[in-house]
Protein backbone atom coordinates (compact mmCIF):
# COMPACT_ATOMS: atom_id res chain seq x y z
CA UNK A 1 0.00 0.00 0.00
CA UNK A 2 1.12 3.55 -0.83
CA UNK A 3 0.14 6.19 1.72
CA UNK A 4 -0.42 9.67 0.31
CA UNK A 5 0.19 12.35 2.96
CA UNK A 6 -1.53 14.30 1.59
CA UNK A 7 -3.30 15.82 -1.38
CA UNK A 8 -5.94 17.22 0.97
CA UNK A 9 -3.76 19.20 3.38
CA UNK A 10 -0.12 19.91 4.19
CA UNK A 11 0.66 17.23 6.76
CA UNK A 12 4.45 17.91 6.83
CA UNK A 13 3.91 21.62 7.50
CA UNK A 14 1.10 21.54 10.05
CA UNK A 15 0.55 18.00 11.32
CA UNK A 16 4.02 16.49 11.68
CA UNK A 17 3.48 15.71 15.39
CA UNK A 18 0.09 14.13 14.66
CA UNK A 19 1.59 12.03 11.87
CA UNK A 20 4.40 10.68 14.04
CA UNK A 21 1.92 9.89 16.83
CA UNK A 22 -0.15 7.90 14.36
CA UNK A 23 2.97 6.12 13.09
CA UNK A 24 3.73 5.03 16.66
CA UNK A 25 0.13 3.92 17.08
CA UNK A 26 0.27 1.97 13.81
CA UNK A 27 -2.84 3.46 12.23
CA UNK A 28 -4.71 6.67 11.51
CA UNK A 29 -8.31 7.56 10.80
CA UNK A 30 -10.09 10.42 9.08
CA UNK A 31 -13.65 11.31 8.08
CA UNK A 32 -14.80 10.04 4.70
CA UNK A 33 -14.83 13.19 2.48
CA UNK A 34 -18.15 12.06 0.97
CA UNK A 35 -19.73 10.94 4.26
CA UNK A 36 -18.22 12.81 7.25
CA UNK A 37 -20.14 10.62 9.70
CA UNK A 38 -18.08 7.65 8.57
CA UNK A 39 -14.43 7.30 9.61
CA UNK A 40 -11.87 5.55 7.44
CA UNK A 41 -9.06 3.65 9.17
CA UNK A 42 -5.70 3.16 7.44
CA UNK A 43 -2.89 0.99 8.77
CA UNK A 44 0.45 2.75 9.17
CA UNK A 45 2.38 -0.32 10.29
CA UNK A 46 5.71 -0.64 8.44
CA UNK A 47 4.79 -4.08 7.14
CA UNK A 48 1.62 -2.65 5.53
CA UNK A 49 3.13 0.51 4.03
CA UNK A 50 5.24 0.13 0.89
CA UNK A 51 5.93 3.86 0.42
CA UNK A 52 4.76 7.18 1.84
CA UNK A 53 4.39 10.05 -0.60
CA UNK A 54 4.49 13.39 1.21
CA UNK A 55 2.99 16.50 -0.42
CA UNK A 56 4.05 19.88 0.94
CA UNK A 57 4.83 23.52 0.32
CA UNK A 58 6.95 23.82 3.44
CA UNK A 59 7.96 20.55 5.14
CA UNK A 60 10.40 22.19 7.57
CA UNK A 61 8.56 20.86 10.65
CA UNK A 62 8.87 17.27 9.46
CA UNK A 63 12.60 17.32 8.70
CA UNK A 64 13.82 16.47 12.25
CA UNK A 65 11.46 13.49 12.32
CA UNK A 66 12.53 11.89 9.03
CA UNK A 67 15.60 10.00 10.34
CA UNK A 68 13.37 8.37 12.94
CA UNK A 69 10.84 7.47 10.26
CA UNK A 70 13.58 5.84 8.20
CA UNK A 71 14.85 3.98 11.26
CA UNK A 72 11.40 2.45 11.66
CA UNK A 73 11.69 1.00 8.14
CA UNK A 74 9.53 3.44 6.19
CA UNK A 75 10.44 4.52 2.66
CA UNK A 76 9.19 7.82 1.32
CA UNK A 77 9.63 10.63 -1.15
CA UNK A 78 8.28 14.17 -1.50
CA UNK A 79 6.19 16.20 -3.90
CA UNK A 80 7.35 19.73 -2.98
CA UNK A 81 5.49 22.71 -4.50
CA UNK A 82 7.60 25.82 -5.08
CA UNK A 83 5.90 28.58 -7.05
CA UNK A 84 7.20 31.78 -5.48
CA UNK A 85 3.93 33.59 -6.14
CA UNK A 86 3.10 37.07 -4.78
CA UNK A 87 1.36 37.20 -1.40
CA UNK A 88 -2.08 37.81 -2.87
CA UNK A 89 -1.92 34.22 -4.18
CA UNK A 90 0.13 32.55 -1.43
CA UNK A 91 -0.37 34.69 1.68
CA UNK A 92 0.73 32.16 4.28
CA UNK A 93 4.07 30.93 2.95
CA UNK A 94 7.51 31.87 4.22
CA UNK A 95 9.75 33.89 1.85
CA UNK A 96 10.89 32.05 -1.26
CA UNK A 97 14.55 32.02 -0.23
CA UNK A 98 13.67 30.19 2.98
CA UNK A 99 11.53 27.67 1.10
CA UNK A 100 14.38 27.01 -1.34
CA UNK A 101 16.74 26.46 1.56
CA UNK A 102 14.33 23.92 3.06
CA UNK A 103 14.11 22.14 -0.30
CA UNK A 104 17.90 21.81 -0.38
CA UNK A 105 18.07 20.59 3.22
CA UNK A 106 15.35 18.02 2.59
CA UNK A 107 17.00 16.71 -0.57
CA UNK A 108 20.35 16.33 1.18
CA UNK A 109 18.68 14.63 4.15
CA UNK A 110 16.75 11.93 2.28
CA UNK A 111 18.97 11.30 -0.76
CA UNK A 112 18.76 9.04 -2.78
CA UNK A 113 14.98 9.25 -2.24
CA UNK A 114 13.64 11.91 -4.61
CA UNK A 115 12.22 15.33 -3.91
CA UNK A 116 10.05 16.22 -6.91
CA UNK A 117 9.59 19.92 -7.62
CA UNK A 118 6.04 20.99 -8.42
CA UNK A 119 5.48 24.24 -10.29
CA UNK A 120 1.73 24.32 -10.13
CA UNK A 121 -0.74 25.62 -10.75
CA UNK A 122 0.23 28.15 -13.40
CA UNK A 123 -2.00 31.22 -12.99
CA UNK A 124 -1.89 34.00 -15.54
CA UNK A 125 -2.72 37.57 -14.60
CA UNK A 126 -1.38 41.04 -15.29
CA UNK A 127 0.82 40.49 -12.21
CA UNK A 128 1.88 36.94 -13.17
CA UNK A 129 1.96 36.96 -16.95
CA UNK A 130 3.91 34.65 -19.26
CA UNK A 131 7.17 36.57 -18.90
CA UNK A 132 6.80 36.55 -15.12
CA UNK A 133 6.55 32.75 -15.22
CA UNK A 134 9.51 32.44 -17.56
CA UNK A 135 11.70 34.44 -15.19
CA UNK A 136 10.41 32.81 -12.03
CA UNK A 137 10.68 29.26 -13.36
CA UNK A 138 14.18 29.84 -14.69
CA UNK A 139 15.29 31.32 -11.38
CA UNK A 140 13.85 28.47 -9.27
CA UNK A 141 15.12 25.81 -11.67
CA UNK A 142 18.62 27.22 -11.38
CA UNK A 143 18.45 26.99 -7.59
CA UNK A 144 16.95 23.49 -7.43
CA UNK A 145 18.74 21.71 -10.28
CA UNK A 146 21.31 20.28 -7.86
CA UNK A 147 18.59 18.90 -5.57
CA UNK A 148 15.98 17.39 -7.89
CA UNK A 149 15.77 15.63 -11.21
CA UNK A 150 12.07 16.15 -11.98
CA UNK A 151 9.52 18.96 -12.17
CA UNK A 152 5.74 18.61 -12.49
CA UNK A 153 3.75 21.39 -14.19
CA UNK A 154 0.03 22.03 -14.30
CA UNK A 155 -2.35 24.81 -15.31
CA UNK A 156 -4.95 26.24 -12.96
CA UNK A 157 -8.21 24.28 -12.94
CA UNK A 158 -11.21 26.48 -12.24
CA UNK A 159 -12.88 24.43 -9.53
CA UNK A 160 -15.95 26.24 -8.25
CA UNK A 161 -14.67 27.18 -4.78
CA UNK A 162 -11.05 27.68 -5.79
CA UNK A 163 -12.04 29.78 -8.78
CA UNK A 164 -14.30 31.99 -6.68
CA UNK A 165 -11.57 32.41 -4.06
CA UNK A 166 -9.00 33.29 -6.71
CA UNK A 167 -11.24 35.86 -8.37
CA UNK A 168 -12.05 37.46 -5.02
CA UNK A 169 -8.35 37.71 -4.13
CA UNK A 170 -7.54 39.18 -7.54
CA UNK A 171 -10.22 41.86 -7.15
CA UNK A 172 -8.91 42.80 -3.72
CA UNK A 173 -5.37 43.08 -5.11
CA UNK A 174 -6.59 45.04 -8.19
CA UNK A 175 -5.19 42.32 -10.43
CA UNK A 176 -6.77 41.19 -13.69
CA UNK A 177 -6.82 37.44 -14.30
CA UNK A 178 -5.99 36.16 -17.78
CA UNK A 179 -7.17 32.98 -19.52
CA UNK A 180 -4.93 29.95 -19.03
CA UNK A 181 -5.72 27.03 -21.30
CA UNK A 182 -3.57 24.96 -23.66
CA UNK A 183 -4.12 25.81 -27.29
CA UNK A 184 -3.93 29.57 -26.80
CA UNK A 185 -0.75 30.78 -28.55
CA UNK A 186 0.64 32.62 -25.53
CA UNK A 187 -0.04 29.65 -23.22
CA UNK A 188 1.52 27.13 -25.60
CA UNK A 189 4.55 29.36 -26.06
CA UNK A 190 4.95 29.64 -22.30
CA UNK A 191 4.70 25.88 -21.76
CA UNK A 192 7.19 25.22 -24.52
CA UNK A 193 9.63 27.67 -22.96
CA UNK A 194 9.21 26.16 -19.48
CA UNK A 195 9.90 22.71 -20.85
CA UNK A 196 13.04 23.94 -22.58
CA UNK A 197 14.21 25.72 -19.44
CA UNK A 198 13.70 22.56 -17.36
CA UNK A 199 15.71 20.42 -19.76
CA UNK A 200 18.45 23.05 -19.94
CA UNK A 201 18.89 22.54 -16.19
CA UNK A 202 18.93 18.75 -16.54
CA UNK A 203 15.39 18.25 -15.24
CA UNK A 204 12.75 15.87 -16.51
CA UNK A 205 9.51 17.76 -17.00
CA UNK A 206 6.00 16.30 -16.93
CA UNK A 207 2.46 17.60 -16.81
CA UNK A 208 0.17 16.77 -13.89
CA UNK A 209 -3.44 15.73 -14.56
CA UNK A 210 -3.79 17.76 -17.75
CA UNK A 211 -6.61 16.62 -20.04
CA UNK A 212 -4.80 18.15 -23.02
CA UNK A 213 -1.74 16.38 -24.36
CA UNK A 214 1.19 18.75 -23.92
CA UNK A 215 3.70 16.35 -25.46
CA UNK A 216 4.00 18.43 -28.68
CA UNK A 217 5.12 21.29 -26.41
CA UNK A 218 7.83 19.13 -24.87
CA UNK A 219 5.90 18.26 -21.69
CA UNK A 220 4.67 14.64 -21.65
CA UNK A 221 2.03 13.47 -19.15
CA UNK A 222 3.41 12.28 -15.84
CA UNK A 223 2.50 10.57 -12.59
CA UNK A 224 3.03 12.19 -9.21
CA UNK A 225 2.57 8.88 -7.42
CA UNK A 226 4.68 6.96 -9.88
CA UNK A 227 5.36 3.22 -9.73
CA UNK A 228 8.41 3.52 -12.00
CA UNK A 229 9.95 6.34 -9.97
CA UNK A 230 9.37 4.33 -6.81
CA UNK A 231 11.09 1.29 -8.29
CA UNK A 232 14.05 3.21 -9.71
CA UNK A 233 14.77 5.32 -6.63
CA UNK A 234 13.47 3.28 -3.69
CA UNK A 235 13.71 -0.24 -5.07
CA UNK A 236 10.08 -1.06 -4.24
CA UNK A 237 7.67 -2.78 -6.60
CA UNK A 238 4.13 -1.39 -6.34
CA UNK A 239 1.00 -1.82 -8.40
CA UNK A 240 0.80 0.13 -11.64
CA UNK A 241 -3.00 0.32 -11.48
CA UNK A 242 -4.42 3.79 -11.97
CA UNK A 243 -6.01 5.35 -8.90
CA UNK A 244 -9.70 5.44 -9.78
CA UNK A 245 -10.39 7.86 -6.97
CA UNK A 246 -8.54 10.66 -8.77
CA UNK A 247 -9.52 12.84 -11.70
CA UNK A 248 -9.84 11.20 -15.10
CA UNK A 249 -6.68 12.91 -16.38
CA UNK A 250 -4.66 11.93 -13.30
CA UNK A 251 -2.23 9.09 -14.04
CA UNK A 252 -1.17 8.38 -10.44
CA UNK A 253 -1.15 4.78 -9.25
CA UNK A 254 -3.31 3.62 -6.37
CA UNK A 255 -2.72 5.09 -2.91
CA UNK A 256 -4.55 5.83 0.33
CA UNK A 257 -4.81 9.54 1.04
CA UNK A 258 -4.97 10.27 4.77
CA UNK A 259 -5.57 14.03 4.84
CA UNK A 260 -8.61 16.12 5.74
CA UNK A 261 -9.85 18.88 3.44
CA UNK A 262 -9.99 22.44 4.72
CA UNK A 263 -7.26 22.06 7.37
CA UNK A 264 -4.25 23.56 5.57
CA UNK A 265 -3.23 26.96 6.92
CA UNK A 266 -1.07 28.24 4.06
CA UNK A 267 -4.08 30.11 2.68
CA UNK A 268 -3.20 29.70 -1.02
CA UNK A 269 -6.24 31.13 -2.75
CA UNK A 270 -6.11 28.81 -5.77
CA UNK A 271 -6.10 25.53 -3.81
CA UNK A 272 -8.90 23.03 -4.54
CA UNK A 273 -8.46 21.62 -1.01
CA UNK A 274 -8.82 24.95 0.76
CA UNK A 275 -11.79 26.31 2.70
CA UNK A 276 -14.78 27.95 1.02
Amino acid sequence: MIVSASRRTDIPAFFADWFMERVRAGYCSYPNPFNPAQRVVVSLRPEDVDVIVFWSKDPLNLLPRLPGLSARGYRFYFQFTVNGYPPFLEPGLRPLEQILDTFARLADLIWPAPVVWRYDPIILSDATGPDYHRRRFESIAGRLAHYTRRVMISLFDDYRRAGARLRRAARQACVRLLPVAPGAPEVDALLRDLGQAARAHGLEVFSCAEAADLTPLGIPPGRCIDDQLIWKTLGVRVSARKDRGQRAACRCVESRDIGVYGTCRHGCVYCYAGPC
